[in-house]
């Protein structure tokens, strides 16, 4: 799949040369969910160098989709002469076994989809998302999931997403 032109900002595959500021965005989707879970406050920047290396191994990886929308210049990000990336989303494909409610067992997951502040309320979010429900569908996936932040909600409830039937649950060893 290419760039989608004509319904908004033009969305691209990233690369490896956008790696830098995958990872800045990344960490900026963090410090905006706030809360202990999202930021604890024991936490420190180990956690990006290894964010630096998932990513670079998952541009690349058929069941991962990582999406950008490049900097306009008009950004205030742009203190270096290069301008960046406005937005990104990230997608990935879990295999599940297959049920009656699962018909082939695949699972997406929507993994962050995060703007830079000077970026916001531009439609970014929206390309991104709307890219990524294309991927899926082309890939004959049974449901998406994602975590909203209260921000983003409206867009996602927009697009067809729906409370999920089953109770939420989590353990960390």
């Amino acid at each position: 799949m290419g760039q989608r032109k004509g319904n908004g900002p033009a969305v691209r595959q990233a690369v490896e040369y956008d790696l830098v500021e995958l990872v800045r965005l990344r960490a900026l989707l963090f410090e905006n969910l706030g809360g202990h879970f999202f930021s604890p406050a024991s936490a420190d920047d180990v956690w990006l160098d290894a964010l630096a290396v998932v990513l670079k191994e998952q541009l690349t990886t058929d069941a991962v989709r990582i999406l950008v929308v490049d900097g306009d210049g008009d950004g205030d990000s742009d203190s270096d002469g290069d301008r960046g990336l406005a937005a990104c989303g990230i997608a990935t494909i879990e295999q599940r076994l297959p049920g009656p409610h699962l018909r082939n067992g695949r699972i997406g997951h929507v993994i962050g989809v995060v703007t830079d502040p000077s970026y916001r309320r531009r439609g970014h979010s929206r390309s991104i998302m709307r890219s990524l429900l294309d991927w899926f569908e082309e890939r004959e996936v049974a449901r998406v999931d994602l975590y909203a932040s209260a921000e983003g909600e409206p867009l996602y409830r927009e697009l067809g997403f729906t409370n999920h039937p089953d109770p939420a649950l989590y353990w960390r060893p």
